[in-house]
């Protein structure tokens, strides 16, 4: 495992194939400024640049994942800030957020503590989120007068229906980790410390599926909601035509015709550590 810690409170660990990208600003519970927007989004460049990375886990340090913006940071004086600085500051630190939820690489959310605001916003951002006892997910922007950010005005009505979203994003009523495992926000509930472990063996056993056919199942879901039946069985075919020329098919095809261990198996959620544990 490579690690780097940043004085701007992101870090970046690499795991084999897997970079994790943590919040670690535990003071501030991993609340966000402008710097450490910045750094976010270099390191998230940087991973999804990496070809030899195969997957990305988002994590925070300190007990939570991520507080969302630091108010304190969002101008001073009465004034605040006008207008064009505050778009052209969130244009800034957004472009990672259609980079990461468009690459071809799967991207994790482990979450323990507080996920609030855009902080919620990122884990949304993820293929799969594990949350752990006691983590928190909130739409806190209505409690400080602001709008949904980070992309979840697109993926939180995807993922639970536009009037859950609605009362979400108007009440800015917190969720727990059950209720957002019901939801469909979570996709598996683990013991209050083992989200970013089981997010690592989760995502290090898709670092050894075939990168193409993961690359266009990811792009096809990801566009499915806004297509007809007619474009995506035509997608399928273009796709599955392009993987069945790969080398990792032919060597995957091969193993099972020789009853040799698969290059790529699921892992099951271990008794012995996450017992007790929700999975969809």
């Amino acid at each position: 495992m490579l690690s780097a810690s940043s004085p701007c409170g992101v870090a970046l660990e690499r795991h084999g194939a897997v970079a994790v990208i943590a919040f670690d600003r535990p003071d501030r519970r991993n609340a966000m400024d402008m710097s450490m927007r910045e750094e976010f989004a270099r390191l998230a460049a940087q991973s999804l640049a990496d070809e030899s990375l195969r997957a990305i886990v988002l994590t925070g340090r300190g007990g939570h994942f991520c507080a969302g913006g630091d108010i304190g940071s969002m101008g001073q004086g009465p004034e605040g800030m006008s207008a064009e600085v505050g778009r052209e500051r969130m244009r800034r630190t957004l472009q990672s957020v259609s980079a990461l939820y468009s690459c071809d690489k799967p991207v994790l959310a482990a979450v323990e503590g507080c996920a609030y605001g855009g902080g919620f916003g990122l884990a949304l951002l993820a293929d799969m989120v594990i949350a752990a006892q006691g983590a928190r997910f909130c739409m806190s922007f209505a409690r400080v007068g602001l709008v949904p950010d980070s992309g979840a005005l697109y993926t939180l009505p995807r993922i639970v229906g536009v009037q859950r979203a609605k009362e979400l994003m108007f009440s800015a009523r917190e969720l727990d980790a059950d209720q957002a495992h019901d939801w469909g926000i979570a996709m598996e509930v683990v013991p209050r410390g083992g989200a970013l472990a089981r997010a690592l063996q989760l995502a290090q056993a898709m670092a050894g599926a075939s990168p193409a056919a993961t690359a266009m199942t990811k792009t096809a879901l990801n566009n499915s909601l806004s297509s007809d039946l007619h474009s995506m069985v035509e997608l399928e075919a273009n796709a599955q035509g392009l993987a069945f020329s790969t080398a990792y098919h032919r060597e995957a095809k091969e193993r099972f015709l020789n009853k040799r261990p698969p290059l790529f198996a699921w892992p099951a959620q271990p008794k012995n550590e996450f017992e007790g544990g929700k999975t969809c």
